[in-house]
């Protein structure tokens, strides 16, 4: 009864404070009313009936549980904690970037891209894989997006593809057009002056379709272009003859 007692009073402490307004209980706050002597019910009401903001990270339970806190204290803190947010849910198929100024994911323009071979030129977006040694054509000297250092970006791709599917190139700039040249079967590389146009990175998986690029440290100033499905060899539908430009400014 002595401990009811105490519970209620504490209770009542924190509930007191304004004109009766609620104080948001935290993680502290359930070690306080553990270490005060209330009863679990108690506690557990007090969590569900009140405002809170709890951390539910590993160390944050274990942290708990040294200090005292119950299961079913700690599950009542965690149905009170907001629902993690997947970030990468809605992204449709493309490359993202993210900077400190931008609050969250923005997707990279995608360009036609103009294949030439044997003197015609065609939209590769239109016309699907690259079958034979091509030089590829975008229009105007530079890309509307321009990004500095760091870079950040994700890949988002259909079914069937992942994120080395995707080719980075750095763009050789012409007169009033940029310019790369690819092969037959997707590959970028067969003589030198081609190969020095290849950027490498490396990709990580982050969910189902979703990659992040890992860049070569020192990529410097200069036009480049992730070459999408349909460009490098591959045809899966929402990626197809895409390429996600930007030029880097610093």
């Amino acid at each position: 009864m002595k401990r009811m007692v105490l519970g209620w009073t504490v209770c009542l402490g924190m509930l007191v404070g304004g004109a009766g307004a609620q104080v948001a209980l935290d993680n502290a706050s359930v070690v306080k009313m553990v270490k005060g002597g209330l009863d679990e019910p108690v506690i557990v009401s007090m969590i569900k009936g009140q405002p809170g903001t709890y951390d539910m990270s590993p160390d944050a339970v274990i942290a708990l549980k040294k200090d005292g806190v119950s299961d079913r204290e700690i599950e009542a803190m965690t149905a009170k904690s907001p629902v993690a947010i997947n970030e990468y849910e809605g992204l449709d198929i493309g490359v993202y970037y993210r900077t400190p100024k931008t609050s969250g994911w923005v997707e990279v323009p995608s360009e036609k891209v103009y294949a030439k071979s044997g003197g015609a030129l065609k939209n590769i977006m239109t016309d699907g894989i690259i079958k034979t040694d091509m030089n590829g054509r975008l229009d105007g000297a530079t890309s509307k997006l321009g990004l500095a250092a760091p870079l950040e970006f994700l890949i988002v791709t259909p079914d069937g593809v992942s994120g080395t599917d995707f080719v980075l190139v750095d763009l050789v700039l012409k007169k009033d057009a940029r310019e790369f040249r690819t092969l037959t079967g997707g590959v970028f590389h067969s003589t030198q002056d081609v190969n020095k146009n290849n950027v490498p990175f490396e990709q990580k998986k982050l969910a189902k379709h979703v990659y992040s690029v890992i860049l070569p440290p020192g990529m410097g100033k200069g036009e480049y272009a992730f070459l999408a499905a349909g460009i490098n060899g591959t045809s899966a539908s929402g990626a197809r003859g895409k390429a996600y430009t930007f030029h880097v400014t610093e």
